[in-house]
């Protein structure tokens, strides 16, 4: 992976990007890494634009954190609901926890 300190990159941005197809490129600012240019291989603006997004990523951990303490729905709940085929070679599901089993009593 090449580095290049800020101070050095006054290159036209489209020279940047034909480097990164290469190897990824590593912009410092006096030794600390600040950003990176890398290759996007099968992705959309939409895509990179929410990988990026950290609003949209603490949604996702939110979102993670309910399913795996048990008050999220499984996706197989949610396409039997809807009479969608289940995902062919996925478990359909999902272990449900002794809290999840009390809570659900009540």
């Amino acid at each position: 992976m090449k580095t290049l300190d800020i101070s050095q990159a006054t290159g036209e941005l489209s020279s940047y990007a034909e480097h990164v197809r290469k190897e990824p490129l590593v912009v410092t600012d006096h030794g600390k890494p600040v950003m990176a240019l890398v290759p996007i291989d099968n992705a959309d603006v939409e895509t990179v634009t929410l990988s990026t997004d950290s609003r949209f990523i603490a949604l996702i951990e939110r979102s993670r954190t309910r399913y795996k303490a048990g008050a999220g729905i499984p996706l197989a709940e949610i396409r039997r609901k809807y009479g969608l085929a289940p995902k062919p070679g996925r478990k359909t599901t999902r272990k449900v926890t002794r809290k999840a089993r009390s809570s659900s009593r009540r």
